[in-house]
């Protein structure tokens, strides 16, 4: 019998009740990973909680012969978030991969949204993932600062929406471009210790995306299951992937593309400092030669 892809490993995976964070916890697990499901058991906009979703994904990972078992912590909390990453060690004696996907949604324009949707979303997506991160990397820091050889692997979730813009999403989008700085910064730092990170950008029909406009353009041409994420989250998680590291991946249906980000564009030189009147001739110009922002899609738009 072949090795498995995941043999042995011990995955967290956050969000893990519902869509794509179920999806990566049964890929793990098929692939031989030992997994903790996380999930707070919320409704899409963070509401409520139960061990209901956490829970019935455990059971089916046993049923099929997997090993995991359930976490129900708040992620967006420092407390649950430790105890989170603590119970990955105690339970299964170690962690190897973090997989950062949990999320809720509270969409609303700019002049309408409240401080609470903007915290709120923030909250979970941005903060539960940085706080895991701390928790998982002060982790792996003290076992190479023992003498261990780590192998292990961050895998955080980003958006189209965080990097490319969606209107309606300022809280979730800011979240998730925020996310993407993160594991750049993430990978750079946590290299000396024996782990990477990268991050994944999916674009799946789900209980927080199903309403989405964009979504639903994306459909038309494309099996956008959320079980088209997973192969990329098990082999990012896998000991293949050990080179690869600080990189964003974008994932629509049985399309992966490695994004690219913010580069230097056209430039103007002065040898002075500017004065606004002369940047009025400048300004215009520099955009003109400039590449145009991406759509909702990632795609470049174009003069019509």
């Amino acid at each position: 019998m072949s090795e498995k892809t995941a043999d042995g490993r011990v995955v967290v995976v956050t969000g893990a009740g519902n869509g794509i964070g179920r999806e990566h916890a049964r890929a793990f697990a098929a692939q031989g990973a030992r997994v903790v499901v996380n999930d707070l058991g919320g409704s899409r906009d963070g509401a409520g909680g139960s061990s209901g979703p956490a829970q019935a994904v455990v059971d089916e990972i046993v049923s099929h012969g997997g090993t995991a078992v359930a976490n129900t912590d708040d992620i967006s909390t420092w407390e649950g978030a430790g105890r989170l990453i603590g119970q990955a060690v105690e339970h299964f004696g170690g962690l190897d991969v973090l997989v950062n996907n949990a999320g809720i949604l509270r969409d609303r324009m700019i002049v309408t949204m409240t401080e609470h949707d903007w915290d709120s979303v923030l909250g979970v997506h941005l903060k539960g993932s940085f706080a895991t991160l701390h928790h998982a990397a002060a982790y792996w820091r003290q076992r190479a600062k023992a003498g261990h050889v780590n192998d292990a692997r961050v895998i955080n979730t980003t958006s189209p929406s965080g990097l490319f813009g969606n209107p309606g999403q300022a809280n979730y989008g800011s979240a998730k471009a925020g996310i993407a700085s993160l594991t750049i910064i993430a990978a750079a730092e946590l290299a000396r210790y024996g782990v990477t990170v990268n991050a994944i950008a999916p674009t799946a029909l789900t209980r927080l995306t199903e309403d989405i406009a964009a979504m639903s353009e994306a459909a038309k041409n494309q099996d956008l299951s959320p079980a088209s994420i997973a192969p990329l989250a098990v082999w990012l998680g896998s000991a293949a992937s050990r080179e690869v590291t600080g990189r964003v991946f974008g994932v629509v249906g049985g399309s992966i593309t490695v994004l690219e980000g913010w580069v230097n564009g056209p430039t103007a030189d002065s040898a002075t400092h500017w004065t606004p009147e002369e940047l009025s001739a400048v300004v215009p110009d520099l955009v003109a030669k400039a590449a145009p922002n991406a759509d909702t899609l990632g795609q470049r738009c174009t003069a019509s």
